[in-house]
């Protein structure tokens, strides 16, 4: 699909207007009256402009086959409209022509380009590339597809580059979404890096993927042990460095869970829901996504990434409960269950960034626990953090993406529910409660003192339900709130 930005009235034959329920509601609709045949007030009974409220017209002129009312609701933010476009379109694709107009000019919606464009884009998206019956390519969405935007002249140049961060965004976001997406057998800690190989070669920033013998004369004995029991696809150290920063320019350092496959080990869960542990590698996710994504916006920053990928899978070998295992900080772990080894694959993640980059900020994301997901079930990720400064600017952003995020504290009061008689830590507290803080209070010991780090909790976000598919699927959470969090600190 094709995006133009004009300002002269669109040649499409379908055209939708976006609408707020507000207070010029009444004058847009009859202005649209006109093109439909129909009185305002008749379109003022039937639409209200709700928020995924749809009217579809029949036009009256020469040259007009459709029209397409869509709500906004009232006050919508940024995530509203790319649900609401998203929704539109993905319900629609299979009745939209090849060449479709949206008029903006009309409710004045030209600031929310980026949104409304990402929304679309992403409505491409499908969740079933394993069926051996696809679905019919949208003609839409087809590459002779054609989206004409009409704007105010005065904005043609801004909408143009909106438009075009909102549909790099959705890129990126579906192929996160598609590699959360993938099956055990088709995503195992190999593929994880060669994604990040080929996004880096496309994209231009280094990668550098460690192999298992030279994770072993790297040291990251925490790594290696939560994926003894994976004996035919072993652990990944994925590196990758992306720099178009100036001197004096902030260096920021992302770590992501890469836990492609987790049956919980030898501690191994219950079967019910054990098919969607294909998603606990949706931090990594996160993380894959922002490098490439401000790579491809040419963002002036300087940003390292981390993934330990691994599975954890049961055989002779596995890790046990009891074991004492060391770590890349050399510090040593009591293994109390080996279903808690997302902590146990970040601390070498978190050791390595901070010993070999020494980044001015370190944020890692990871699908780590079930009680985050009791605290503040599906609508927002679990933040814990040492630095009330960059605690408030991640707040203040995932309030303005809809990635919402909440604190939890990170005092020094749970600190001893992690104390271990034979180890330096154990990786489990002994109490049933606190699991999400007590997990970050895990974290922060192999931080090594780092002053400004935050931990996300995504366990309720990166995978889950909705309208775009019967189960639950990948959801590209934390890629828009880490890319709009590197784009705030350069402002």
């Amino acid at each position: 699909m094709k995006i133009n930005i004009i300002s002269q009235n669109t040649e499409a034959k379908t055209i939708i207007f976006p609408l707020l329920d507000n207070e010029h509601l009444a004058e847009n609709l009859s202005k649209i009256a006109k093109h439909v045949g129909l009185s305002a007030e008749t379109l003022q009974q039937d639409f209200k402009a709700a928020s995924k409220e749809s009217l579809m017209l029949y036009g009256k002129i020469e040259g007009l086959e459709k029209v397409y009312l869509l709500g906004l609701g009232k006050t919508p933010k940024q995530n509203d409209f790319i649900k609401v476009f998203r929704s539109f379109f993905y319900n629609s694709k299979k009745k939209l022509p090849k060449n479709v107009g949206l008029k903006l000019k009309l409710a004045s919606l030209e600031s929310y380009t980026e949104f409304i464009v990402n929304g679309i884009c992403l409505a491409n998206y499908e969740v079933g590339v394993h069926k051996t019956e696809q679905k019919l390519t949208s003609n839409f969405f087809s590459e002779e597809g054609i989206l004409e935007i009409q704007v105010a002249e005065d904005t043609l140049l801004q909408v143009e580059n909106d438009a075009k961060i909102g549909q790099a965004t959705a890129e990126t976001q579906a192929r996160i979404m598609a590699l959360v997406d993938a099956p055990a057998n088709f995503k195992y800690p190999q593929k994880l890096a060669e994604f990040a190989v080929e996004a880096g070669e496309k994209h231009g920033f280094d990668v550098k993927v460690f192999d298992e013998k030279q994770c072993i004369e790297l040291g990251l004995h925490a790594l290696l042990a939560v994926g003894r029991g994976s004996t035919e696809n072993p652990a990944r150290f994925v590196v990758m460095e992306y720099n178009n920063s100036s001197e004096k320019g902030k260096k920021i350092g992302l770590v992501g869970k890469g836990v492609t496959f987790d049956t919980g080990g030898i501690s191994i869960k219950g079967s019910a829901s054990m098919s969607y542990m294909k998603s606990d590698m949706g931090g990594a996710g996160a993380v894959l996504g922002t490098i490439e994504l401000a790579a491809k916006l040419k963002l002036p920053v300087h940003l390292i990434g981390v993934i330990p990928a691994t599975e954890n899978c049961v055989d002779g070998n596995a890790l046990k409960p009891s074991e004492v295992i060391s770590s890349y900080s050399g510090k040593t772990i009591e293994v109390i269950d080996t279903d808690a080894e997302g902590r146990l694959i970040l601390a070498d993640g978190l050791s390595y960034m901070k010993k070999n980059f020494e980044p001015d900020v370190i944020i890692d994301l990871a699908t780590l626990t079930g009680n985050c997901i009791s605290a503040l079930g599906y609508v927002a990720a679990g933040l814990l953090s040492n630095n009330d400064e960059l605690a408030d600017n991640l707040l203040n952003i995932s309030q303005l993406t809809g990635e919402k995020l909440w604190r939890l504290p990170l005092w020094d009061d749970y600190k001893d529910m992690m104390n271990s008689d034979i180890a330096d830590i154990k990786n489990l507290s002994s109490a049933p409660l606190a699991g999400a803080i007590t997990a970050a209070k895990f974290l922060e010991i192999f931080i090594d003192g780092h002053t400004n780090w935050a931990h996300l909790d995504i366990a309720g976000l990166a995978f889950g339900d909705s309208e775009f598919a019967k189960m639950k699927s990948g959801t590209a959470y934390g890629v828009r709130l880490l890319t709009s969090y590197l784009r705030s600190i350069n402002e």
